[in-house]
């Protein structure tokens, strides 16, 4: 056990020290701590959002390096490099599920910019709607799951009124999703409504069995009375996926999320939504499974 002089536990040590590190091992050095990664923990997961880590890699050069990353899990986003976007045929979309069948990478589903808080009924049904084309899509590429937003409680409008609006469109939606053995994941996002009061608010009226919450890692989930009271607020509603930034940049408290997480037995899957531009890639990948196995292992202690 570390000293209390220090006022580290083990588990602030060892997330300390791999920032410490600072800079890349080389790719072979840290493609061995990958493989070694890949089974360490067999509840949490690491996976990728592909927000700006994989925006510009076309579909198989995407699974190539997550292959080449030990990263068996991946959330696409639209207008990406991929090209994994509802217009594409049936044809095509059979294509992108046998790519995805005949890789070791997992297609967790697609992460939609769709939202439900807008006061104008025909901009909400048009949100609706586009949502239950993704459904679709994500059915036919073998995907489980779509990614929406809230992503907004206006200023104008009755925070209680937009809060059971966004809930009504979720429970629509996650009908709409059930039929086609779709989770519907509804990110901690926006302006207000990333506060985990209002999402619990939301999720209080939500009654679809397959909507679930998507945990985003904000600042926001700081707010007293603090992280552990925050996550217990919604702990019960949290699905399969989780995002979070680089694990050695900034101040989120990585450790106590995991812990968390731990504690309650989650099974999922932790996704990088990566916000920076390193040369490459695919070490830098690595680099961050890595340091995301030494924190998962510390909360073992």
């Amino acid at each position: 056990m570390y000293g209390t002089e220090s006022g580290y536990s083990r588990r602030e040590f060892l997330y300390k020290t791999a920032i410490a590190g600072g800079g890349l091992l080389s790719l072979g050095a840290l493609a061995g701590c990958a493989k070694k990664s890949a089974s360490l923990n067999a509840n949490m997961q690491f996976g990728l959002v592909t927000y700006q880590w994989g925006k510009d890699w076309d579909l198989p050069t995407l699974i190539k390096n997550c292959e080449l990353s030990q990263v068996h899990a991946v959330e696409l986003r639209t207008l990406h490099a991929h090209g994994v976007e509802p217009s594409l045929t049936t044809e095509q979309r059979v294509e992108v599920k046998k790519r995805f069948s005949d890789s070791p990478v997992i297609c967790l589903g697609y992460g939609s910019n769709q939202e439900y808080h807008s006061p104008d009924p025909v901009i909400l049904q048009k949100n609706i709607d586009e949502t239950c084309e993704l459904i679709k899509l994500c059915h036919d590429i073998g995907a489980t799951g779509l990614k929406v937003k809230p992503n907004d409680l206006p200023d104008e409008i009755p925070p209680e009124k937009t809060i059971a609006q966004i809930a009504a469109a979720l429970n629509r939606v996650g009908t709409f999703a059930a039929e086609y053995g779709q989770k519907i994941r509804v990110e901690v996002h926006g302006r207000k409504t990333q506060e985990l009061p209002n999402m619990k608010a939301i999720f209080d009226q939500v009654t679809a069995k397959n909507v679930f919450m998507c945990w985003n890692c904000n600042d926001e989930d700081l707010l007293p009375p603090g992280l552990e009271a925050n996550f217990n607020l919604v702990q019960d509603r949290l699905g399969d996926t989780v995002h979070i930034r680089e694990l050695n940049i900034g101040n989120y408290p990585y450790p106590q999320l995991f812990g968390l997480l731990a504690g309650m037995n989650y099974h999922g899957n932790i996704l990088l939504e990566a916000r920076t531009e390193p040369a490459d890639l695919v070490a830098a990948l690595i680099e961050q499974q890595k340091i995301f196995t030494e924190m998962i292992e510390a909360t073992k202690d």
